[in-house]
């Protein structure tokens, strides 16, 4: 499978590593290529320089963001929450129509410092602003109440513990859930939320996370839903 990961921060560093030790063909999508392999300071995050960790995975290639969805069968939105409509705009509608959009990011708002509030919140959600803004793509929210690593590698949280999945699309659901299972998700550990304006919730529980992060200090926690049952 063909994967364009947009975003070249932790989350699209891990979930293209991930992909690509699937053995996925996986492209990193970024506005400009060039000055993200030139940066030779951490990001706004702490992370090590794109480049240091491009170099340790040679498998996978970098590309501006038309590109990397234009030749993608699926597309992760691994940008951040503010910058996503925008990302997947540049990315461009015809290249993500027709295809499933997994959207991990949050609306995640720091124009009054910390903690983050959200924008939207309540009466929508930034899935539901993806899904409108490419109508023809099959947006699907999930793995956006963890922590990174957890998305990739459940096992890092011990005892049962759930991923939620929200999209109008059943198949492109399905799909994910696949997806999500091959990253060491057991399938009765997924749960489908409904339609995508059910990311509205998702999205909302992570003022929640953020605090337990604080109390915690560690991000190995994820959410279990006691009486969850498996879904056909």
């Amino acid at each position: 499978m063909r994967y364009a990961v947009l975003g070249t921060g932790t989350v699209g560093r891990t979930i293209a590593g991930k992909l690509a030790a699937l053995g996925h063909d996986v492209v990193i999508g970024t506005r400009d290529p060039q000055a993200t392999m030139a940066r030779t300071e951490p990001d706004a995050m702490g992370n090590p320089p794109f480049a240091q960790w491009a170099q340790h995975h040679p498998e996978v290639s970098v590309a501006p963001l038309a590109d990397a969805a234009a030749g993608a069968e699926t597309v992760v939105n691994a940008t951040s929450g503010a910058a996503a409509l925008e990302a997947l705009a540049q990315a461009g509608a015809a290249h993500l129509a027709g295809k499933i959009l997994v959207d991990v990011a949050n609306p995640l708002d720091f124009s009054r410092g910390m903690p983050p509030s959200l924008d939207p919140v309540n009466t929508d959600s930034l899935g539901e602003q993806i899904q409108r803004a490419h109508p023809e793509a099959k947006v699907v929210k999930a793995l956006n109440t963890m922590n990174s690593a957890v998305m990739v590698d459940p096992a890092r949280v011990a005892g049962e513990h759930h991923v939620f999945v929200s999209g109008n699309d059943e198949d492109a659901k399905k799909t994910v859930t696949a997806l999500l299972v091959s990253f060491g998700w057991p399938a009765q550990s997924v749960i489908d939320l409904g339609d995508i304006t059910t990311a509205r919730g998702t999205e909302m529980l992570l003022p929640i996370w953020l605090r337990l992060m604080g109390a915690l200090g560690h991000t190995d926690f994820n959410f279990h839903i006691q009486g969850a049952r498996a879904q056909d």
